[in-house]
């Protein structure tokens, strides 16, 4: 089994770096673990709408590229389902059931995902109506995972 978050941007944080390690490496203890980092389009201060459109079909471009076809996507979007931890850990544990070798989990840039990452998705997931910086939502994302794997290991830490 392997998970991976294919995300925009790097972290800039050192602080959200070192948390991610930790999660990272308790992770691999479960199944194998990536993130891949791609590069978030250039914009202008103040881009119009077309510019925003654009940027956000090349990374669409970029990450479709990155998923192959026996992968469960998640797209994290703001109008996706909310799930609690355990339904989380349900859905990961019912896709490793049922043929799916890759979990994929996708963040888009601060303007979002382009439609086309929605719709090759198989589950829209939000985590809140909330906005979150897009480095602290890898961060809360991976922890999330962790969590799963140890609800669905009944392992000591989820409660």
């Amino acid at each position: 089994m392997t998970v991976k978050i294919i995300c925009i941007g790097k972290i800039k944080e050192k602080s959200i770096s070192q948390a991610l390690e930790e999660y990272i490496k308790r992770i691999n203890g479960f199944c194998n673990f990536e993130i891949v980092e791609l590069p978030e389009s250039r914009l202008p201060e103040n881009p119009s709408q077309k510019e925003v459109e654009k940027a956000l079909s090349n990374e669409a471009q970029a990450i479709l590229k990155k998923i192959s076809g026996n992968e469960y996507v998640f797209s994290l979007c703001i109008e996706g389902k909310q799930l609690s931890s355990t339904e989380l850990a349900d859905k990961i544990s019912q896709t490793m059931l049922y043929g799916k070798s890759t979990i994929c989990f996708v963040i888009g840039s601060s303007f979002g995902l382009d439609q086309s990452v929605k719709a090759s998705s198989d589950f829209k997931l939000s985590f809140s109506k909330m906005t979150f910086p897009h480095q602290l939502m890898r961060l809360i994302l991976t922890e999330q995972i962790y969590r799963s794997f140890t609800i669905i290991n009944n392992t000591e830490y989820h409660k």
